[in-house]
């Protein structure tokens, strides 16, 4: 048996044919869900980019005790498990994040793993020689992005191209053996929004606006409906260059018949906010359908009757797909796993869970059930969160907060006491506690107050809270307490 694992970074379900969009060029994707069981209900855990791989790897929430980081050095690594089970590990990735400081730990669980260079602001090219930089709305990491463009017009030369081409060799090199996981990792569609010429020209337009293909992370409403539709416009054709790659994966599947005794995932981290509810990008605002409903295939080939069905279960791929993988390898998941095996819901859509916690280190926390959302914002900002890590490390930064401001143990660190900085009181989220009706009210445009329904969900809450060993100040936080 063997498991192909495609990541791709900041895909927004509500842009693919799969999920209803009726006018983005992504005919790869619906081939897909026609070998696929395509998930409904699946949700994220913790946001954005190293939390949720932190929990592929862990089984566990992370934004309930700490924020971006690195794997931990009591953190269980499904990855590592597979690697011990005597399965081959390896990774193809372009997200660029894994080589900071922030992605200690990860990549080195696998056996082998490769690097494509050039993604968003990542410092590979040097050039003291100012670039041309045009206008540009989001200045975050502009200047080297603008200097990695210069290598990168020929689509061969993308990472995104050679990280799906680096993981088509591993399947060629290995085709006929066996126990072995690959997982495919592209950062596409995550912005900026660059690619090649022939996507865009799928989207054709009268823009004659500035360059505009890196939306800021805040509100969109100082932007013009022509932007708003251009930035969407170029989503869509870098979607389409990540729908081209899938379908490279899906001809070598075919080619060298995988379907038979391979597992294929194909799943994201979160979505992307393109205007919908007044807001570019993430992390700043509530975690809305586009950002936490994400889009969720499987191919399990022990149950191939589920191809081009839907699944309707509630699940969340970054806790589920460690436990899943490790069983399907016939391995087991340590007790500290909170994930579930998803291979009775690809089969039967079986129920594996009522309801699921989601969110980001130091805002609202988030439970659905799949018919509600509730989104508890901080009602006591005053109580600061508490960061617990031993690594004390944001992306490139260390945070300033040393010595630690107390130790604290936990069942799931052993019981060995770990580093915790009271990160402060901040304001109250702006957005305040909300209430959504999902399967009434999709696009979550009229919150609801209901009493009875606000208290079932924050028993949910309390719950699941309780089960992941939450931190006692963030029920105070929130009010729970």
């Amino acid at each position: 048996m063997k498991a192909v694992m495609l990541m791709f970074d900041s895909l927004n379900r509500h842009y693919l044919p799969p999920y209803g969009c009726d006018w983005v060029h992504a005919p790869k994707f619906k081939r897909l869900a026609e070998r696929t069981a395509t998930f409904d209900q699946s949700y994220v855990c913790s946001m954005p980019c190293m939390p949720a791989r932190r929990e592929l790897h862990t089984g566990r929430p992370n934004f309930l005790h700490t924020s971006w980081g690195t794997l931990e050095p009591y953190d269980d690594s499904s990855i590592e498990r597979l690697r011990k089970a005597g399965v081959y590990t390896h990774m193809v990735t372009d997200h660029y994040h894994y080589f900071e400081d922030n992605g200690a730990g990860y990549v080195t669980k696998f056996n082998t793993w490769e690097f494509h260079r050039g993604q968003e602001g990542d410092p590979c090219w040097g050039q003291l020689a100012e670039p041309n930089v045009p206008e540009h709305i989001n200045g975050k990491g502009r200047r080297q992005d603008w200097v990695n463009r210069q290598y990168m017009q020929r689509e061969q030369d993308q990472p995104c191209q050679l990280t799906m081409q680096g993981g088509i060799e591993f399947i060629k090199r290995n085709a006929d053996e066996d126990r072995w996981m690959l997982q495919i990792e592209c950062f596409d569609p995550h912005e900026p929004f660059f690619s090649s010429r022939k996507y865009h020209d799928w989207y054709p337009e009268d823009y004659e606006g500035p360059e505009f293909d890196w939306p800021p992370y805040g509100p969109s409403e100082n932007y013009t409906d022509e932007q708003i539709q251009h930035i969407r416009n170029r989503y869509a054709a870098l979607l389409s260059n990540c729908d081209a790659r899938l379908g490279d994966l899906l001809d070598t599947f075919d080619a060298h018949n995988l379907w038979d005794d391979t597992m294929l995932i194909v799943c994201t981290d979160h979505g992307h906010m393109l205007g919908e509810h007044g807001c570019f990008a993430k992390n700043w605002q509530p975690w809305y359908q586009e950002l936490a409903n994400t889009p969720f295939f499987v191919w399990d080939p022990r149950s191939p009757q589920a191809a081009g069905q839907r699944r309707s279960a509630l699940v969340q791929p970054a806790l589920d797909l460690g436990p899943t993988l490790l069983r399907f390898f016939d391995a087991q998941p340590t007790d500290r796993m909170l994930g579930k095996d998803l291979a009775d819901v690809v089969a039967t859509d079986a129920t594996v869970r009522d309801a699921g916690l989601f969110g980001i280190f130091g805002a609202h926390v988030n439970v659905t059930d799949g018919h509600y959302v509730y989104m508890r914002a901080p009602e006591r900002p005053d109580i600061g969160p508490h960061r617990f890590t031993e690594s004390n490390i944001w992306l490139r930064n260390r945070f300033d907060t040393t010595p630690p401001d107390e130790r604290r143990p936990f069942e799931f660190t052993l019981g060995a006491p770990i580093a915790g900085f009271d990160m402060g009181g901040t304001d109250p989220h702006r957005f305040g506690t909300l209430l959504f009706d999902i399967q009434a009210d999709p696009g979550q445009q009229h919150p609801l107050t209901d009493p009875d329904i606000e208290a079932r969900m924050i028993q949910h809450m309390k719950t699941l809270m309780a089960d992941a060993e939450a931190p006692a100040e963030l029920y105070r936080r929130l009010a729970l307490d």
